[in-house]
C-alpha cells in the first residue's frame, strides 16, 4: 500500500519560491545591460569580457565556504544576509563611473550571488519533503527559469527606453520585495545541522567545493549548461542577423512549456529517477538547437522555444534533484553549491570559448556545434543508467 504523500505546498515553500523568483528577476534584468553600460563609460573589449568572468570566478570561489557554513548554521540568517548583500551590490552600480571600480564591484556581486544561490537552494531542499524532492525542486527551479526568461527582456526594454539608473532602481525594488518575503518565511534547519555544531568538521576547500557522492550529475550539468551558453550569448545577435523581430517569442514559449511540463516531470523523477527523463529532455533540446539554427521565421522561433522549454527547462531541475538525491541532508549545502557552480562554469566557459570560434563561423553554426554537447549529456546519462543495479526508490 502506497504511503500518503507528505504535503509540499506549505506557506514556507510558497514564500521561499516567490522570494527566489524576485531574486532572480532582480539579478537577471541587469545582466544583459552591463556590457553596453560598461562600454559607455570607456571599457575595452577585454574589460567587457571581465564583467562575466570576474563574476563567475567570485561565485565559484565562495560557494565551498558557504556550503561548509551551512553544515552548522541555521538557514534563515544565511538566506537573509545573501539577499541583503545582493540588494546592496545592486544599488551601488549607478555610483561606479570608473571601469576598474565597477569590475571590483562585479567581483563582489559574484560573491553575494554565490552566497545567496547556495543558501536559497539549500533552504528549499530542507523545506521540501525528501519523498517529493524531484517535484518540489522542480517547482523551485521554475522560479529560476521564469526569472531568467522574463527579466532580461524587461531589463533590455527599460535600459533602451529609459536610463541605466532607472533599470537599477526597478531591480532594487524587486530585491526589496525578495528580502521582505524571505523575512516572512519560516525556515527549517535539519537535525543533522544541530548535531554538526557539537563536533564541526574541519574546513577543506576542495572538500566543500566538491561533494564526491554528487560529482557525476554535477559534471553532466556542466556539459548541459556549456551547450546552453550559446543561447544565452548569441540568440539576440542571431535574431538581428536573420531579421527576426520575434526573438522574445523563443523566451516566451520556452517559459510557457517549461512551466506547463514541470508538475509532470517532477513527479516522474520522484517515481522513476532522473535517467530516462534527462535522456528524453536532451533529445528535445538537441532538436530545438537545430530548429533554432535553421530558423528563418518567427514560427521557427516559437517551435524552437517550445521544444527548448520542454527539454532544457525540464532538464535543469532534474539535474538539481539528481545531485541532491546522491548526497546526505547534512551535505546538501555543499552539493547545491557544486550544482550552481557547474552552471556558472558551464555558461561562463562556453561564452569565453565560443567567442574565439565566432571569429571564424556564422552565429547559426555556434548553435549547431553546441548541440553536440547534448549528445554527450545523453550518453553520459545513459552510462550512469546502465550502472544502476537496484530499482529507484523514492527518497525518504
Amino acid at each position: 500500500m502506497e504511503l500518503q504523500k507528505p504535503k509540499l505546498w506549505t506557506w514556507p515553500f510558497i514564500f521561499l519560491l516567490l522570494a527566489n523568483l524576485f531574486t532572480f528577476m532582480s539579478f537577471q534584468m541587469i545582466l544583459p545591460n552591463l556590457p553596453p553600460y560598461i562600454e559607455s563609460i570607456g571599457a575595452s573589449k577585454v574589460q567587457i569580457g571581465l564583467v562575466t568572468t570576474l563574476f563567475s570566478i567570485a561565485a565559484i570561489l565562495i560557494r565551498p565556504f558557504i556550503g561548509h557554513i551551512l553544515m552548522t548554521q541555521a538557514r534563515k540568517w544565511m538566506v537573509m544576509i545573501g539577499s541583503f548583500s545582493l540588494l546592496v551590490m545592486t544599488v551601488l552600480y549607478p555610483f561606479t563611473q570608473v571601469v576598474v571600480i565597477l569590475l571590483i564591484l562585479r567581483f563582489a556581486h559574484g560573491l553575494a550571488w554565490g552566497w545567496s544561490t547556495t543558501s536559497n537552494g539549500t533552504a528549499a531542499v530542507d523545506i521540501v519533503p525528501r519523498r517529493r524532492v524531484g517535484e518540489g525542486m522542480g517547482y523551485f527551479s521554475l522560479s529560476v527559469t521564469v526569472g531568467m526568461i522574463i527579466a532580461p527582456s524587461l531589463g533590455i526594454y527599460i535600459y533602451q527606453n529609459y536610463t541605466f539608473n532607472t533599470l537599477i532602481w526597478v531591480s532594487a525594488a524587486l530585491g526589496i520585495i525578495a528580502l521582505g518575503m524571505f523575512s516572512l518565511t519560516k525556515f527549517h534547519t535539519p537535525e543533522s545541522v544541530l548535531e554538526n555544531r557539537k563536533s564541526p568538521q574541519r574546513f577543506s576547500f576542495m572538500g566543500s567545493l566538491i561533494e564526491k557522492r554528487s560529482w557525476y550529475p554535477a559534471m553532466v550539468t556542466f556539459f548541459a549548461t556549456f551547450g546552453y551558453g550559446a543561447i544565452v550569448t548569441y540568440i539576440v545577435i542571431f535574431g538581428n542577423e536573420q531579421g527576426l523581430e520575434g526573438t522574445y517569442l523563443f523566451y516566451l514559449f520556452n517559459a510557457l512549456l517549461a512551466t506547463a511540463s514541470r508538475p509532470m516531470t517532477g513527479k516522474y523523477f520522484d517515481r522513476h529517477g532522473p535517467w530516462k527523463l534527462i535522456m528524453a529532455c536532451t533529445t528535445l533540446t538537441f532538436i530545438a538547437m537545430w530548429v533554432l539554427a535553421l530558423a528563418d521565421s518567427n514560427l521557427d522561433l516559437v517551435i524552437a522555444g517550445a521544444l527548448f522549454g520542454l527539454g532544457f527547462g525540464s532538464m535543469m531541475p532534474a539535474f538539481q534533484a539528481w545531485v541532491i538525491s546522491k548526497t546526505t541532508t547534512a551535505r546538501s549545502g555543499i552539493a547545491n553549491g557544486m550544482f550552481y557552480s557547474s552552471i556558472d562554469l558551464g555558461i561562463g566557459l562556453s561564452a569565453f570559448l565560443l567567442g574565439f570560434v565566432y571569429n571564424f563561423v556564422e552565429t547559426a553554426t555556434l548553435f549547431k556545434l553546441s548541440s553536440a554537447l547534448f549528445i554527450l549529456v545523453f550518453f553520459l546519462t545513459l552510462n550512469d543508467f546502465r550502472k544502476q543495479t537496484e530499482k529507484w526508490e523514492p527518497l525518504n
